[in-house]
């Protein structure tokens, strides 16, 4: 149900009605570990997963979202959140010990958070890498992912 076809594109915004939407930057291998952090430990298959640089992403997103890959966009429930609010909502969705990491992280202002956030997604591929292709999802996990 969560992948399109070319026939019959997925309808994002009424999925994330169910199933929270996960955009990341298919390239950077931070954002790659963070959506198998995030796959290992969702027990209850509630998140979906689309690369920025896919079609799901822009039937939805901005093209500066798009263009300028410098945050996770999680999209829930017809409403996006970016930088530390989606890294903390996708936290909150996990089981302990992660819930309360997001809550934690949450009680820091979000100026002080989201300036963590863009230095590290200033460095990124420096510090991650950066792959040539956007990740390809295993046979497993194929069903989580919209493009």
């Amino acid at each position: 149900m969560s992948t399109a076809t070319a026939d019959a594109p997925v309808d994002v915004d009424a999925l994330s009605q169910t199933h929270p939407v996960l955009f990341f930057d298919g390239v950077c291998g931070l954002c790659n570990y963070y959506v198998d952090f995030v796959l290992k430990r969702d027990k209850n298959a509630r998140f979906r997963f689309a690369p920025l640089q896919g079609e799901a992403a822009a039937n939805v997103l901005s093209s500066e979202d798009r263009e300028n890959l410098n945050s996770l966009v999680l999209l829930k429930e017809g409403r996006q959140y970016r930088r530390t609010a989606a890294v903390v909502r996708i936290l909150w969705q996990l089981s302990l010990p992660w819930q309360l990491a997001g809550s934690l992280l949450w009680l820091i202002p979000a100026p002080l958070r989201d300036f963590g956030y863009k230095t590290v997604a200033h460095y990124r591929y420096a510090w991650f890498g950066q792959k040539a292709t956007c990740r390809m999802p295993s046979p497993e996990e194929r069903s989580r992912f919209l493009d």
